[in-house]
């Protein structure tokens, strides 16, 4: 029973480290990541997992996650300082495709071939080669694409338009209880939000899932309950 206990606090005592090390990290760590984050990644999540059930020596595999994370914070510092290290440490995008070439030499240094790469192509929303005038690999293992000047979306600057600027949308009610802080910081008060609230027909914050204000006139309001239930997506 004592080797079940000392289990139970060796991996909460793991996932608080672990924890700690990745916000030491950066958010870079749970998003997008090269290959040598990745690396650092699944090995601190190794090591923490060993450490759970480590009963003899829980701090060795602690100091080995702690050792791990210090490395990846000097590689981020030197590669911040330093364009060569920050070159070698997360790589160089790849050319895939220019102007209706496709650079096979390319595919085969990114470890990919034609069925991938049209693949990326169709997730990227080009079905058609024609449409893409570059496509490159970044170096976190994504694909991007610049389509051909025929293809891409019209833009308000093409037609001399000036649009407004669309702003944040900032969250007042969540779940039913109002953000007094972001309503503080919005310039508003209670008295504006429970007027906003009656001439939209709700009577408390709580019939409101989601409040948006958009930074000048809108508010934008989600009930809690609904009159229809969300249809069904059944697969075909």
């Amino acid at each position: 029973m004592t080797d079940v206990i000392q289990v139970i606090l060796t991996a909460l005592f793991s996932l608080v480290i672990l924890f700690l090390l990745t916000k030491l990290m950066g958010n870079k760590q749970v998003s997008q990541l090269n290959m040598f984050d990745y690396i650092v990644g699944i090995s601190i999540g190794s090591i923490a997992a060993e450490m759970a059930t480590e009963l003899e020596q829980p701090l060795h595999p602690a100091i080995a996650m702690v050792v791990y994370a210090l490395v990846a914070v000097a590689v981020s510092l030197l590669g911040d300082h330093s364009l060569r290290v920050r070159q070698f440490m997360t790589g160089k995008p790849l050319v895939l495709m220019d102007s209706g070439v496709i650079y096979r030499k390319n595919l085969k240094r990114a470890k990919m071939d034609l069925n991938e790469f049209l693949m990326y192509c169709r997730i990227g929303g080009f079905f058609d080669l024609r449409q893409i005038q570059t496509a490159i690999l970044e170096h976190n293992g994504t694909v991007t694409f610049l389509p051909s000047a025929m293809q891409r979306p019209a833009t308000p600057a093409d037609f001399s338009i000036q649009p407004t600027q669309e702003m944040l949308q900032t969250p007042l009610i969540l779940d039913g209880i109002v953000l007094s802080e972001n309503l503080k910081k919005s310039g508003r008060d209670h008295t504006w939000l429970e007027q906003q609230l009656r001439d939209k027909g709700y009577h408390a914050p709580d019939e409101v899932l989601l409040a948006l204000w958009d930074g000048s006139s809108q508010l934008s309001l989600y009930p809690m309950k609904t009159k229809k239930e969300a249809r069904d997506l059944e697969d075909k």
